[in-house]
């Protein structure tokens, strides 16, 4: 039976009449099992990537468990008052900066030993994603605890008197950088000034809605009236307050969208050298923060 099916599909023909079936059926028929088999694949890779993650999230758990136990997150020993996203974030961005560590360190022999543009290219590429990789991980710190992220917690106390929404500003960062990548055609200089420009206005913009959400926030919690039960007034406000303050963690991940664009657009603008030697002047920053914390 099962030779005569793979026959008959072969042929074109039906196993009950024996017909052949129009060119037309037969295509439609061949890309509804391509389709079965992509769909097949797919599912197969999403299991595979839901056992990764599976296998991940437990090893965190267990740095995290681990950590807490040693007193090695900041501003405490055990029993130190740190949510379970704060401390799976901190996790997190220490393994991301030993990880950092050493793609600055292969990028930076890359360009010392004049690696071919197109081997150069895939290590950029590649540093750019492991950027995205902490937008990806700050997005669920702000989803589960966004006061870790804006207070700076995470950070040495140099970096929190830069500290912008849970990061640095895009438009400090490129007038930092700009000196460092010359020389540059008049098209890039261009392009790197409009994109602080914009950058700049976008910074303002938050940080104008911020200040409205501060003082939103502010007035609803003196806006109390006086009533009888004053538990259920005091309730009230608060539920008001943090309906507000939950969209703080919108603001924090457009900060951080801000930043992500800019890296983007910096890659975009920039030769495949330059755009090496960018990303090794941004890891100075975290090169400081590691010296700091020695």
């Amino acid at each position: 039976m099962c030779l005569l099916g793979r026959q008959d599909m072969a042929t074109g023909s039906t196993p009950k009449t024996g017909k052949a079936l129009d060119p037309k059926t037969v295509r439609r028929l061949a890309q509804n099992r391509e389709a079965a088999r992509k769909s097949r694949l797919r599912k197969k890779a999403y299991i595979q990537q839901l056992e990764s993650s599976k296998l991940k999230l437990a090893q965190m758990e267990q740095d995290v468990q681990r950590a807490r136990s040693q007193g090695l997150f900041l501003g405490g020993g055990p029993g130190a008052n740190t949510s379970s996203g704060a401390a799976m974030f901190d996790v997190g961005y220490a393994r991301w900066l030993d990880d950092h560590g050493r793609r600055m360190a292969e990028l930076q022999g890359a360009l010392h030993s004049h690696l071919p543009d197109g081997d150069l290219r895939a290590i950029v590429d590649d540093t750019l994603t492991h950027h995205d990789e902490l937008f990806q991980l700050k997005v669920v710190a702000a989803k589960s605890d966004v006061s870790h992220l804006i207070n700076g917690a995470w950070t040495t106390p140099a970096e929190r008197c830069f500290l912008w929404m849970g990061g640095f500003r895009p438009s400090d960062l490129l007038k930092t950088l700009l000196p460092q990548l010359d020389p540059l055609t008049e098209q890039q200089v261009v392009g790197i000034c409009n994109l602080q420009r914009s950058s700049q206005e976008a910074e303002e913009a938050l940080s104008q809605g911020l200040e409205q959400l501060h003082q939103s926030l502010a007035d609803t919690m003196a806006g109390g009236s006086l009533i009888d039960d004053i538990n259920m007034s005091f309730m009230g406000q608060m539920a008001l307050a943090l309906g507000k303050l939950a969209n703080l963690e919108g603001f924090v991940i457009q900060a951080d969208n801000l930043r992500q664009q800019a890296l983007h657009q910096m890659h975009r603008i920039l030769t495949v050298r330059q755009a090496a030697r960018c990303f090794l002047a941004i890891g100075c920053w975290w090169q400081m923060k590691a010296i700091v914390e020695r």
